[in-house]
């Protein structure tokens, strides 16, 4: 498949697997640190539905299938793609919203002190912009790496995330506001400054 922003890159031009190499270390940097780190620093915690965890192992894996399988497979870059601006500014941005993801978990995992009970306001990071911090650093990360990808699987993956954790973000912003009466009010939901 042709990249989209490569306008003028022909059939003939040589391939390369480095960029498939590099966007599969992004994905597996986000699930290797979800679903094998970021469980075993958790305090406590809230007990997941039986319904949800079976969907998210389920999506989890069907996605993790179709992103894998087409960059190990199907997917074909030119050489040059990995100094291509789609893909650096993809990779920066998936970067970031990397960080941003990691540093916001951080920040909610050490909301309670050991013993401490209750609900607290989270600060510091992102956070003091937005309630869903967490949530906007996923999608940053799920956006670059569709840029960076340029497939359908991947554009996909961005908009079903976006979709899905904006969601959550809103509801999580409207129940800060109505449980906390000194929840900033410059705050926003999940985009600095706009919503």
């Amino acid at each position: 498949m042709v990249p989209l922003c490569l306008v003028f890159w022909t059939s003939s031009a040589k391939t390369s697997l480095l960029p498939n190499q590099l966007l599969i270390v992004m994905y597996f940097c986000h699930y290797v640190h979800r679903s094998l780190i970021y469980p075993f620093l958790i305090r406590g915690g809230k007990p997941t539905p039986f319904a949800s965890f079976i969907l998210a192992i389920v999506f989890c894996l069907y996605n993790g299938y179709m992103q894998i399988r087409y960059l190990s497979h199907y997917a074909e870059y030119p050489a040059c793609w990995v100094t291509h601006p789609c893909f650096i500014a993809g990779s920066v941005l998936w970067l970031v919203g990397w960080l941003v993801n990691m540093h916001s978990d951080h920040i909610l995992r050490n909301l309670r002190k050991p013993g401490e009970t209750g609900y607290k306001i989270p600060t510091g990071g992102m956070f003091e912009y937005v309630s869903g911090a967490n949530f906007l650093g996923e999608i940053t990360e799920w956006a670059g790496f569709a840029l960076a990808g340029h497939s359908v699987h991947s554009s996909a993956f961005a908009i079903f995330t976006t979709v899905v954790l904006a969601s959550r973000a809103v509801a999580h912003h409207k129940w800060y506001l109505a449980k906390f009466e000194d929840y900033p009010k410059s705050r926003k939901a999940l985009i600095p400054f706009v919503f």
